[in-house]
């Protein structure tokens, strides 16, 4: 654009509006700094929900994970000794790492626990995340 243009003027002579005033050179692109703007704002904000949605996930699925595998090794620990009450130890500290005990057999002396844990997601809703632990002796007749 010329520096005539833009300032309202075409072959020396300024333009004369309605009312007589001069008028100003209107780019073609008018507002269209403002459209990349909002649309590069809402590109942002959008892989930002996006990102939170998939971290609250992951961490919601480490904290099952670790309540299932906690529950496992504390009802492995009285396996033998107390078979009956093997599985409420796990259920305690199943509980207390904000997960539901789903469900636990013991079996010469191993343990297999489930575990449900609820999260709330922003976008999605509440979703439940299952895990499975187990723990037991060490099988030492290998080979």
């Amino acid at each position: 654009m010329l520096a005539a243009e833009w300032r309202g003027e075409e072959g020396g002579e300024r333009k004369r509006g309605r009312r007589g005033g001069k008028v100003r050179a209107v780019l073609r692109e008018r507002g269209a700094g403002t459209v990349w703007v909002v649309a590069a704002t809402a590109l942002v904000w959008v892989v930002a929900v996006v990102g939170v949605q998939v971290g609250v996930g992951r961490v919601a699925w480490h904290q099952a994970q670790l309540a299932a595998d906690l529950g496992a090794l504390a009802a492995a620990k009285l396996a033998f000794a107390d078979p009956e009450g093997a599985c409420g130890r796990a259920r305690r500290v199943v509980e207390v790492n904000g997960a539901t005990l789903t469900s636990c057999a013991v079996s010469d002396g191993a343990v297999d626990v489930s575990v449900a844990l609820k999260v709330s997601l922003p976008a999605l809703g509440t979703r439940t995340i299952t895990m499975d632990a187990k723990a037991g002796p060490a099988d030492i007749s290998g080979p």
